[in-house]
């Protein structure tokens, strides 16, 4: 097991994709913190969960650059001198990618060759982190879902992220690329997208918690989960990126804490009474591409490099509901 010193992130040059949504920005706010000079990247697009509100108490100690990763002269431009690139930009709605699969291969797939292209030409000693997903997997065919289980993805999302997965992997291993990537799983907390489902379905559920309105549980409820909060997800990005243990690798994140969605709805109710929950039967669009139960194994980054994930899956709803009770029209409107 490894521990790696955050302290060498002061005065590092650190380049985030996908900056201002959910993820980036809380990872931007950790390097903040820790003395980085942070340059964000973020399209905007409002279907893709980049907020300005996620980076307001921040706003003037980083570098936003409103732009999108499929420039590829914008990414030229910004790749060069930076120490370290946490690639998180991506099309994560797993319905929009069977609707529009097009733009989903764009942005999950080739704006991701293109950086890398990016990164060979113009910076080779750039260390990226990718944030991949436990979607590439499909229906598991045993629990929990290790990284050598058979990777067989169910929407196209999972295809073309398993592709920008690959190319960061080809570009280590040929190129000589630092690269590395995590495959999580239900990620939440403050700064993820709850107007509507594209990024989590437990946003969705929040938001009509908030609201007063019945949790709408699709299925039996009895579909098994994992959840990392995001400061775990935060963590796990940052040790990946310092240790070289990880080069060329992959990564399950994932937590020990398994519940069924009927469960964890009980639980988040449980925080924000009277509110209720109904379990409705599946809409045949996500029927089509469900994955049954999933959890991961996530072993392997606990050994190698010491992550475990802290926040409990209570306690962690219990802050998402607070910050959301707070701050609601900045993310419903």
């Amino acid at each position: 097991m490894r521990v790696s010193d955050f302290r060498t992130f002061n005065g590092s040059q650190v380049l985030i994709t996908g900056g201002v949504g959910f993820i980036g920005s809380n990872l931007a706010r950790r390097l903040v913190g820790l003395g980085a000079h942070v340059t964000l990247v973020d399209s905007l697009i409002p279907l893709y969960g980049g907020n300005l509100f996620n980076i307001k108490d921040i706003r003037e100690r980083v570098t936003l650059n409103i732009t999108d990763v499929r420039d590829p002269f914008a990414m030229a431009y910004l790749v060069q001198g930076k120490d370290y690139l946490f690639n998180l930009a991506g099309q994560t709605s797993h319905l929009d990618s069977m609707t529009d699969p097009q733009t989903d291969l764009n942005i999950n797939a080739a704006a991701q060759l293109s950086i890398l292209e990016a990164c060979r030409q113009h910076n080779p000693t750039i260390k990226v982190v990718f944030a991949s997903t436990r979607q590439i997997y499909g229906k598991p065919e045993y629990l929990p879902v290790d990284e050598a289980h058979p990777i067989k993805p169910v929407d196209v999302n999972g295809i073309n992220k398993l592709a920008g997965e690959w190319y960061h992997l080809l570009y280590n291993n040929v190129y000589g690329i630092r690269a590395c990537a995590l495959r999580l799983t239900n990620t939440y907390g403050p700064g993820m997208r709850i107007k509507d489902a594209k990024q989590t379905f437990l946003g969705i559920w929040i938001k009509s918690a908030i609201e007063g309105k019945p949790i709408m549980v699709f299925g039996d409820g009895l579909q098994m989960r994992d959840f990392n909060y995001v400061d775990d997800v935060i963590e796990a990005l940052l040790l990946a990126a310092l240790d070289p243990c990880a080069d060329g690798k992959v990564y399950n994140l994932g937590s020990s804490e398994v519940i069924n969605l009927k469960q964890l709805a009980q639980m988040l109710t449980g925080l924000c009474p009277p509110v209720q929950f109904d379990i409705v039967p599946f809409p045949p669009e996500r029927k089509a591409i469900d994955i049954g139960d999933y959890y991961s194994n996530y072993d392997k980054f606990h050994i190698e490099l010491g992550w475990q994930p802290k926040v409990g899956l209570e306690q962690g709803l219990a802050a998402s509901l607070d910050y959301y009770k707070k701050n609601f029209d900045k993310y419903c409107q």
